[in-house]
């Protein structure tokens, strides 16, 4: 193998071992948030980020999931339903991870300005020129996970429209 190859295969697997590394170590050095925000967008944009709130200090309180309700120009309503991880077989849950990060995320006010975009991608999804979208309505449902000792059944699921988009014709296209 040339040396340059080698060089290359190495710095590429160093990067990453000490970019992973360093992203999930629970510690918040000034110069740890330095690199992590130096690497930020290449983490998020290859899913490789990992945060840490799912164990700790508070771990999630809920159980949550988000669909869309398309409606079509003749009145007709559809569910659109992102990716599930416990729906998925272990190779198909490898790929789509990110899926389900980004639903966690998506789902939050704080990124509230990335609404009209998943609207927009789920009504180009359910595109259809004889009966084309009309609204899509995101909609987030969760149910709180209670402790095993305290309740012997699981907590209701409850269901909000988070987000409603009027689809226009440019957006399909």
């Amino acid at each position: 193998m040339p040396i340059a190859k080698r060089t290359a295969i190495n710095v590429f697997l160093i990067f990453h071992i000490v970019a992973i590394t360093c992203w999930c170590v629970p510690v918040n050095s000034a110069l740890l948030i330095s690199f992590r925000n130096t690497v930020r967008p290449y983490m998020l944009w290859s899913g490789l980020f990992q945060a840490w709130d799912m164990f700790s200090p508070t771990p999630r309180s809920v159980n949550a999931r988000v669909e869309a309700a398309v409606i079509f120009k003749d009145g007709r309503i559809q569910t659109w339903k992102f990716p599930r991880m416990e729906q998925l077989s272990i190779p198909a849950r490898t790929y789509k991870e990110r899926y389900r990060k980004f639903v966690e995320n998506v789902q939050e006010e704080s990124h509230s300005a990335m609404w009209p975009d998943v609207a927009r991608h789920i009504a180009r999804a359910n595109n259809n020129r004889s009966d084309p979208p009309q609204v899509v309505m995101l909609i987030r449902y969760w149910s709180d996970i209670v402790p095993a000792a305290s309740t012997p059944s699981h907590a209701p699921e409850r269901a909000r429209i988070f987000f409603e988009y009027n689809v226009k014709p440019e957006d399909l296209r």
